[in-house]
C-alpha cells in the first residue's frame, strides 16, 4: 500500500471501531433493559433496530474499501454481489430509520394546534408503520438496479464485448440518478421535520416571554435536546449522500473514492455516538461504564 492507503486503512479502522463499539453498545443497553421493564419503548425500539442496520452497514463499507484496496483484481462477481446488496439493504433502513426517529421526535416533541398533526400524533404508531412499510417501494427500486449489475458483472467473461459495454453505461448512469432520488425522500422529510421543531421552539419561546418566564423549562431543552440530534442526523445524512454519490462517478480513481468513504464511514459511526450523547438512559449507562472501567 502507499502512504494514502495507510492512512484511509487506520482511519477507516479507527472508525469501523468507534461505530461498533458504539451501535453494539445500543443494542446491549436497549435489549437488557426491555428485558428487566418487560417492555420497549418506540423510541427504544427504533435506535435498536437502527443500531443493528449501522453495524451491517458498517461491515460493508469495509467489506468495499477492503476489496477496493487488497483484492480489487480477485473480486469475484458473487462476493461482489453479495456486499452490493448487504450495503443497499443496511443503507436503505439506515436512513430510513433515521428518518423515522425524527418524525417521532417532531411528533412527542412539537407542540401545534393544528387538527391535522393533532390527528396524526394521535396516531404516530400507525403513521410510522406506514413511512416504513412505504420505504419498502425505493428498497425495491434500488434492488433492482443491483440486479442489472449482477447481469453486468456476470457477462465480464463473455465475448460480447457490445452487450457488456451496454449493460456497464445503463448500470452506471443507473445507480447515481436512483440513489439520488431515493435519498432526497428521507432527506427532505427529515429536514420538514428540523423546521417544523425550529418553529416550534420559536412558538414556544414567544409564549414563555408573553407570559414572562424563562426560557429554560423542560419543554424548551427537550427542544433544544431533540433538535442537537436531528440537525445532526441531516448534516451527517447529507455528507454522506454526496459521499456515494461522488464516489459512483469516480470509481476508476482510487484516491477520490477511498476519500469518500473515509468521510462517508464517520455517517453510520458518529451519528451512533450522537445518539447515546443525547438519550439520558444510553449516557447514564455510559457514565455508569466509564466509572467501572476506571475502577
Amino acid at each position: 500500500m502507499d502512504f494514502l492507503e495507510w492512512i484511509v486503512t487506520i482511519i477507516i479502522l479507527t472508525e469501523f471501531l468507534l461505530g461498533n463499539c458504539a451501535n453494539v453498545f445500543i443494542l446491549l443497553v436497549n435489549s437488557i433493559d426491555s428485558i428487566k421493564r418487560r417492555k420497549i419503548s418506540s423510541a427504544d425500539r427504533i435506535i435498536t433496530a437502527l443500531a443493528i442496520f449501522r453495524i451491517a452497514l458498517l461491515w460493508a463499507t469495509v467489506l468495499n474499501w477492503y476489496s477496493t484496496v487488497f483484492i480489487a483484481h480477485t473480486y469475484s462477481a458473487q462476493i461482489r454481489l453479495l456486499g452490493r446488496i448487504t450495503w443497499v439493504v443496511s443503507n436503505h433502513f439506515s436512513n430510513w430509520l433515521g428518518t423515522i426517529l425524527s418524525i417521532f421526535y417532531l411528533f412527542k416533541i412539537a407542540n401545534f394546534s393544528n387538527l391535522l398533526f393533532l390527528h396524526l400524533k394521535r396516531r404516530i404508531e400507525n403513521v410510522l408503520l406506514v413511512i416504513f412499510l412505504g420505504s419498502f417501494l425505493f428498497l425495491i427500486a434500488d434492488l433492482g438496479v443491483v440486479d442489472i449489475n449482477k447481469t453486468t458483472w456476470m457477462s465480464v467473461h463473455e465475448e460480447n464485448m457490445t452487450l457488456k459495454s451496454k449493460l456497464k453505461h445503463i448500470s452506471s448512469f443507473a445507480n447515481i440518478p436512483l440513489f439520488s432520488l431515493i435519498n432526497i425522500t428521507p432527506f427532505s422529510i427529515s429536514l420538514t421535520c428540523v423546521l417544523l421543531l425550529i418553529y416550534s421552539l420559536g412558538k414556544h419561546l414567544r409564549n414563555m416571554k408573553f407570559h414572562g418566564k424563562g426560557c429554560q423549562d423542560p419543554s424548551t431543552m427537550v427542544h433544544i435536546k431533540a433538535l442537537q440530534t436531528v440537525v445532526s442526523f441531516l448534516l451527517l445524512f447529507a455528507t454522506y449522500s454526496v459521499c456515494v454519490i461522488v464516489s459512483g462517478w469516480s470509481l476508476l480513481n482510487e484516491q477520490i473514492f477511498l476519500l469518500c468513504i473515509v468521510i462517508g464511514t464517520f455517517y453510520p459511526a458518529g451519528h451512533s455516538c450522537i445518539l447515546i450523547w443525547g438519550n439520558q438512559k444510553l449516557k447514564q449507562a455510559l457514565q455508569l461504564f466509564l466509572r467501572q472501567t476506571r475502577c
